[in-house]
C-alpha cells in the first residue's frame, strides 16, 4: 500500500540522504536536468510546497516520518492509452503491447522480469489507488494527472467528481495529455473544468500536420485543433501550454511548430514547455553529429530564442530553449546514429510508414557512419 511506501527503507534512506545533502540515484533525471539549466520537476516541488518544509522536522534519526498526509498527488492510474508514440513504450501505453509482441516476437516484461498486462494498474486492481487516496483528500492542495492518457480513465473524473462534492475546487490542477479526446462516456472534462479556478493542462505535441500524427501514433491533429479551439471557447480561464518532448525526431522542427501556434491564435508563445527527451538513448538530441549541432542546429534554436525572448514574460520556454541547447551539447553520443536509423525502419515495417519522406530532413542520417 502507499502507507506501507512511505516508511520502507528504501523511502526511509531517500529521506536521510537528503537531509545531509547526499544525491540520490531515483533523482538522476532532475540532475541531470538542472546541471544543463532546465526547471527540474524536484524545482518546481521545492517551490510549490516550500511552505511545507518545516514538516522535515518531524523526521526521525532513522529516517521515518511519522505523518501521512499527502498533500501533492502525481495520479497515473494506468497505461491506458488511445496512441502508441515512438518513443513510448508498453509501460506507459496499453496501445503499444501489440505492436511490441509484433516487432520483439514476445510479450513485455517489466523490470522484474515478469511479464506485463495490456493495462497495468499501479494499484492491486483498477480501483485499489483511488480508494486508498480517499483518507488524503482533506489535506489535498494540488493534484497532477498523468498516464496512460488521463482523459479516457474513469479514475480521473470520479477524483473530480469527488472535489466537487467536498468544494475543493480552488486546488491546483495539472495535466500532461495527449489532447485527444476531452470526455468519457456522458462526462466532458471542459464542462467539469468550469467548476474549478486553478487548472492548467499541458498538451503532450511535438509536432503538426503528418509529422506529429507520425510520431504520436494514434493523433488526429484536426481533432487536436478543434479541441483547443473549443476550450478557448468554453473555457478560456483553463491555462493551457504546450509541452512538447523534444527528440531527435523532431529537434529541427519545433520552433517551427511553436511559431505555428502562436500566430494561429491558439497560444501565446510564452505557452511552451520544452520537455528534452531523456530515453530511449537512440532518440536523445544528443546523438546528432557534433559538427551538425554547432554548425546548423543551435544555430536555428538561438535565432528562435531571438523571436520568443521579447514575448516570454515568464521565461518558462526561454530557460527551456536555453536548456535545450545545453543538453545538445553536453556529450557526443553519435555512435547511437546507427541504432536510431535501426529503430526507425523497424517501426516502418511494423506501422507500414515511412519516416525519412515526412522527416527529409533527417534523411542524410542514413548515411552517417
Amino acid at each position: 500500500t502507499m502507507e506501507e511506501v512511505w516508511n520502507q527503507d528504501a523511502y526511509k534512506t531517500m529521506r536521510k540522504k537528503m537531509l545531509k545533502g547526499l544525491k540520490c540515484k531515483e533523482c538522476t533525471k532532475c540532475y541531470e536536468q538542472e546541471s544543463n539549466g532546465i526547471f527540474s520537476l524536484r524545482n518546481s516541488i521545492n517551490k510549490t510546497h516550500g511552505k511545507y518544509v518545516d514538516e522535515v522536522k518531524q523526521t526521525k534519526e532513522d529516517g521515518e516520518h511519522p505523518e501521512f498526509n499527502l498533500r501533492y498527488w502525481d495520479v497515473r492510474f494506468s497505461n491506458l492509452c488511445n496512441f502508441s508514440c515512438r518513443s513510448c513504450s508498453p509501460v506507459f501505453s496499453s496501445n503499444w503491447y501489440k505492436e511490441h509482441v509484433k516487432m520483439y516476437g514476445g510479450k513485455p516484461k517489466a523490470d522484474d522480469g515478469r511479464e506485463l498486462n495490456v493495462i497495468e494498474y499501479a494499484g492491486r486492481d483498477k480501483y485499489d489507488i483511488l480508494e486508498q487516496m480517499e483518507p488524503h483528500f482533506e489535506y489535498l492542495d494540488q493534484i497532477y494527472f498523468a498516464g496512460g492518457e488521463p482523459l479516457i480513465m474513469e479514475e480521473h473524473y470520479k477524483i473530480l467528481e469527488r472535489l466537487i462534492e467536498l468544494g475543493k475546487t480552488d486546488i491546483n490542477i495539472q495535466y500532461n495529455t495527449n489532447f485527444s479526446e476531452m470526455s468519457y462516456k456522458r462526462k466532458d472534462v471542459i464542462e467539469m473544468w468550469k467548476h474549478f479556478s486553478n487548472v492548467s493542462v499541458g498538451a503532450s505535441l511535438d509536432d503538426s500536420y503528418a509529422r506529429g500524427e507520425l510520431i504520436r501514433k494514434g493523433q488526429d491533429w484536426q481533432q487536436t485543433v478543434d479541441n483547443r479551439r473549443r476550450m478557448i471557447e468554453e473555457a478560456p480561464h483553463v491555462d493551457f501550454y504546450v509541452s512538447s518532448t523534444v527528440s531527435v525526431m523532431n529537434v529541427h522542427h519545433v520552433m517551427e511548430f511553436h511559431k505555428e501556434w502562436t500566430e494561429l491564435g491558439l497560444i501565446e508563445a510564452k505557452d511552451w514547455d520544452i520537455n528534452v527527451l531523456h530515453g530511449p538513448d537512440y532518440y536523445r538530441v544528443d546523438i546528432l553529429p557534433e559538427d551538425h549541432k554547432r554548425n546548423v542546429l543551435v544555430p536555428m534554436i538561438e535565432q528562435h530564442l531571438e523571436w520568443l525572448r521579447p514575448q516570454d514574460s515568464i521565461t518558462r520556454a526561454t530557460i527551456g530553449y536555453e536548456g535545450l541547447i545545453n543538453t545538445i551539447l553536453a556529450q557526443d553520443n553519435s555512435q547511437l546514429v546507427p541504432e536510431f536509423v535501426r529503430q526507425i525502419d523497424n517501426h516502418d515495417k511494423y506501422r507500414d510508414e515511412n519516416f525519412w519522406t515526412t522527416v527529409p530532413e533527417l534523411a542524410w542520417l542514413k548515411e552517417h557512419e
